[in-house]
């Protein structure tokens, strides 16, 4: 933790900060698992709103 110490005697405390990294663009495979995960989700919505719509 870093502290520091103004003219009037006023303690800042600073939390550390995590070391940062870049992002990697994901990879074919990754790609393809989130285009079946995006229609599983879209079909999931798409189910949810037509049972409603037909019970109300």
């Amino acid at each position: 933790m870093y502290t520091t110490v103004n003219e009037d005697g006023v303690l800042n405390n600073y939390a550390t900060e995590p070391t940062m990294y870049y992002a990697e663009y994901p990879a074919i495979w990754e790609q393809r698992q989130y285009a079946i995960q995006a229609a599983f989700a879209t079909l999931l919505v798409t189910t949810l709103v037509l049972v409603s719509l037909s019970v109300s």
